[in-house]
């Protein structure tokens, strides 16, 4: 097995989040020394001007970042105004975020039942979302809210300008169970 691979493969899906020596240690079953090792081959791959990443060490956790010195180019894909257009997805977690803001990206994921680090990455750049301290859970992980140019973007004055959701319209349980009932009482009359 490729463990460079499997380190590269590691620092993608950790994120912005980053990892631990100890955690990669524990993760690809390798010694404290292997580790070290494989960071530095990893890291000597990325230094290469074709490359546009690195590994850096940020926050006691490695992780991927760009290149400082392609920042001007990260910079016009984020003022882009083509590129400000925000996704259903886009939306979806900002929606997420400024309703049970500060949240972190792990509880985003599980509200959304799929991952969200790229797209909190990129809410981030655009600078719609902000860091905002750590987490008191195990692994201290990020918390994110929304910025003033969140504010701006929608047009609102404050986070109270946001329409409020009655969340008893919305009880999931008894509308799964009809739509189970519904579709057995079809599939029976069918089959008569």
């Amino acid at each position: 097995m490729n463990l460079l691979g499997v380190l590269e493969g590691i620092l993608f899906v950790v994120g912005d989040e980053g990892i631990t020596l100890s955690k990669i240690c524990e993760i690809m079953d390798i010694s404290l020394e292997e580790a070290k090792n494989l960071l530095k081959e990893l890291r000597s791959t990325y230094e290469n001007n074709a490359r546009g990443i690195r590994i850096s060490y940020l926050g006691d956790a490695f992780k991927l970042t760009t290149k400082q010195e392609h920042k001007e180019y990260y910079k016009k894909l984020v003022e882009n105004p083509e590129n400000n257009l925000l996704s259903s997805s886009a939306l979806e977690v900002l929606a997420i975020v400024a309703y049970n803001q500060p949240i972190t990206r792990v509880e985003i994921d599980e509200m959304r039942g799929v991952s969200s680090s790229h797209m909190v990455r990129r809410l981030v750049a655009k600078g719609l979302l902000k860091e905002a301290g750590k987490s008191t859970m195990p692994g201290r992980p990020n918390l994110y809210k929304t910025t003033s140019d969140f504010l701006d973007y929608f047009g609102l004055a404050t986070l109270e300008d946001l329409p409020s959701i009655d969340m008893s319209k919305y009880d999931g349980g008894e509308q799964e169970k009809d739509l189970f009932t519904s579709i057995y009482k079809e599939e029976e009359s069918q089959d008569e």
